[in-house]
């Protein structure tokens, strides 16, 4: 039992690490030496867990990608209470508390895609897995919406979730080109007015 507790936490911190410095550096130029340095661990230990980058890859997308996504974009829409409210607070709201690290490097599964999305079939389903979960939870919440009169019936709610994402995906991407949040902020007044033109009229 100990061994296998020794097992996981070496994984776990594997998986941490990786996910810091494909983060920070990207994945492509991040080697499995880096990591190893990273985690002070051998490469025994690495080929222990995993076969390849690819398989770490693989588990970061799967693990640590999704937790992020799911616990700040998609967990919050399935709350209770207005789904108009909903909808405008989740994307306001974490747009508007995001670390410097993060504006610095944009987002971790957007960078991702633009890295590797098109790099190899096993990664692009993986990150598309995580996309679509959140487009999922998107329409549901808007259909929602549009039941109880909070959000516009006459919107097409997967063209929305599709434009949600795809926009603050892109300004999540935009944001690493400047130094300060000047072009953050004149996207969020412009998703406000955005927003506002899906409630419905009562």
């Amino acid at each position: 039992m100990q061994q296998e507790l020794k097992s996981e936490l070496t994984k776990q911190i594997i998986i941490e690490e990786s996910f810091k410095l494909f983060y920070e550096h990207g994945f492509k130029t991040t080697s499995i030496d880096k990591i190893m340095t990273a985690t002070k661990l051998t490469k025994g230990a690495f080929y222990h867990h995993y076969k390849s980058k690819k398989e770490l890859g693989l588990e970061v997308i799967g693990i640590k990608l999704q937790k992020r996504v799911y616990q700040a974009m998609i967990k919050p829409l399935s709350s209770d209470g207005d789904a108009f409210k909903i909808l405008e607070n989740t994307f306001l709201d974490r747009l508007k508390s995001l670390p410097l690290f993060d504006k610095q490097h944009g987002c971790p599964i957007n960078n991702f895609i633009n890295e590797i999305g098109d790099f190899e079939a096993a990664y692009q389903t993986a990150l598309k897995n995580i996309i679509e979960q959140w487009k999922l939870a998107l329409v549901e919440l808007i259909e929602r919406g549009q039941k109880e009169n909070s959000i516009n019936k006459s919107i097409s709610s997967h063209a929305v979730a599709v434009y949600l994402i795809s926009a603050f995906e892109g300004i999540r991407g935009i944001r690493k080109l400047y130094n300060n949040d000047l072009i953050l902020d004149e996207y969020i007044s412009g998703l406000s007015l955005y927003l506002k033109h899906l409630k419905s009229i009562k």
